[in-house]
Parts: structure tokens; sequence; C-alpha cells
């Protein structure tokens, strides 16, 4: 277990590092293996190459490794409590109930206190979970059935029309910026931003990983996990909580990115299996590498211009998720 998610850590060290040099202005592997060797050695200097790594690229890239760990550990959960391969923040809906609590915090101007946007977009999350729960029966054989992805799938589309009331309503100047966060922006990663998030991730990450265990006998059935001493409703409320906690945090510094906790744990699953003390790390590990991929190729297919990383994410996530929607109906 150690030694897979050693490889996962290194290949988004190797990928970060790749990426480092990679944009409108490219810098060769070697003047990027200089650079951080000339900042580990304290011998750094102000040049042009150094403020673009350091400055720009290496926020981003955090950034970026953060929110993939963060939908993607979302995903296995989410996944694990359903039992069904095709649940995710994004298609749940959860996700867009973030982006409508963030939207209603930038536009009521809630962006100017502490934590502001995140708590309604953590608000909007919670509301959605509790609406799709709704919409979708109740309470008995819920977990059972897929009437709570077409819940999601109608919340969802609630929510997409509310979000064009609110854009409709804001001036001409914040419109673009929040048309282009809604496709899924990393480009306003910042210190305190990534540092909020990382502190997130990683309490969320310990508080799910602590469940590890509970989650394997859920899988199992709520039946089995209440035999074996679980409190299956406990259990499942919190679990809810912190990944709603954790998509929304994601959701409102980096927008909406669709699929990533559809793919990333799915194939998590195929290559390592479903023991979530193994699949919980491996998700979040190879989740911050491939939006670190995904983030890279958006902002070199058009350099010297950007495409939102979520448009990227969609192109692989849509046939990914027909694939498995046809494996399911086979199966």
């Amino acid at each position: 277990m150690i030694q897979i998610n050693a490889l996962l850590l290194l290949l988004f060290v190797l990928l970060g590092i790749i990426a480092l040099g990679l944009g409108a202005i490219h810098i060769a592997p070697a003047g990027v293996v200089r650079a951080i060797a000339d900042a580990f050695s304290g011998k750094g200097s102000a040049s042009e190459e150094e403020l673009i790594l350091f400055s720009v690229r290496l926020p981003r890239i955090l950034f970026a490794g953060i929110v993939g760990a963060s939908l993607s550990v979302s995903g296995v959960v989410f996944q694990a409590l359903l039992r069904n391969p095709l649940a995710d923040p994004y298609v749940l809906g959860i996700s867009g109930g973030s982006a409508l609590g963030a939207i209603i915090g930038i536009v009521l101007g809630a962006g100017s206190f502490y934590l502001g946007v995140p708590f309604l977009a953590f608000c909007g999350a919670l509301v959605t979970v509790f609406l799709v729960f709704i919409v979708a029966g109740g309470s008995r054989g819920l977990m059972l059935d897929n009437s709570l992805l077409l819940a999601g799938v109608v919340v969802n589309s609630f929510f997409s029309a509310a979000i064009l009331f609110a854009l409709s309503i804001v001036n001409s100047m914040e419109l673009h910026s929040i048309s282009f966060w809604l496709m899924g922006d990393l480009s306003g990663a910042a210190l305190k931003e990534t540092a909020g998030a990382a502190l997130c991730l990683f309490i969320g990450f310990g508080i799910l990983y602590a469940q590890a265990r509970k989650l394997n006998l859920m899988v199992q059935g709520e039946e089995t996990a209440m035999q074996l001493g679980v409190n299956v409703r406990a259990t499942k409320y919190a679990l809810l909580i912190v990944t709603s906690l954790m998509t929304s945090v994601a959701v409102s510094l980096a927008g909406i990115i669709g699929f990533v906790g559809i793919m990333v744990p799915h194939m998590m699953r195929l290559v390592f299996g479903s023991d979530h003390r193994l699949l919980l790390p491996a998700a979040a590990l190879f989740g911050a590498s491939f939006l670190v991929v995904a983030d890279t190729l958006a902002r070199i297919l058009l350099a010297p211009a950007e495409l939102p990383v979520g448009v990227i994410t969609a192109l692989c996530g849509a046939p990914y998720f027909i694939f498995l929607m046809r494996k399911k109906v086979q199966g």
C-alpha cells in the first residue's frame, strides 16, 4: 500500500515538473530543473523565468492538485455510499448547488467577508444533498435505486436555470469572469486560496480515511454493516457533510469541473480493488495528477489564450460516462 501511494506521489511530482515548463512561454526542462535546484540551494534570483515558474505556475499546479484530489475523493465516497460507479458530485448536482451558492455570494458581495463565498457554496451543497434525497423519494431503498442519479439530474437542471437567472442580473464586467469560472478556472490560484483548500482537503481526507473500514462494510450492504456494528445512518450523514464541504470549497475556488469524480475513482478501483484504505489515497493522488495534466492542456492548446479546464475534463469524461452507463446496463 505504501509503495503504491509513493509511486502515485512520484507521478504527481514528475507531472508537476513537466507542467512547470509548459505554457505560453516555454521553459526547457533543463531550465526548470536548474531553477528548482537554485531555489532549494538558496541561490534563486528574480529572473523572469523564476517568477513565471514559482509565482504563476507552481501555485496553479498545487491548486489543481488539491482540487483534483478533493473531487476524486468525494467521488469515491459517493460511489461507495450509493454503490453506483456513475455517482459523483457533478452528476448528483452538488457541484451545481455549490456554484449557485457561490454566485449568490459573489452577487451579494459576500467575497468581502472572510470565507463568505465558500460558506454559501457549502450551504448550496447541503441544500442540494437534501433536495436530491427528497426528490428521489426519501430514505427507503435510496442507496440501491438509480432514482437518486435521476433526481440529481433534475435538481442540477433547476440549479442551472437559477445560475442563468443570476448571470442575467449581473453587470457585464462580472459576467465574463463568472461565465469562465463556471466552466472551471484555475487561473485565480493564490497562496491564500491554495492554503485554505489544502487545509480543507487534509482535514476532510483524514475524517474520510478514518471511516475507510466502515465504507468497506457499507459497500457490502447496509444490513451487513449494521450487523457488524456500524451506525449506518450517522456514518452516512457524516460522510455526506464532509464530502459536500470538500466539493463546495473546490467549486467556490475553481468553478464547476465535471467528471473527475467519476473517472478517477473508477479507474483506481479497476486497478487497485475496492479496499478504501488504499482506494482513497490512490484516488486523491491520481486525481491530483489528472487535473494537473488537464489544466496544462487547457493552458497550452490555444496559447497564449486559455481554455477552461472544465472543457478538457468534459471532453474526457463524457465518453467515459457513456462507457460506464452502457457497461452498467449490459452488466
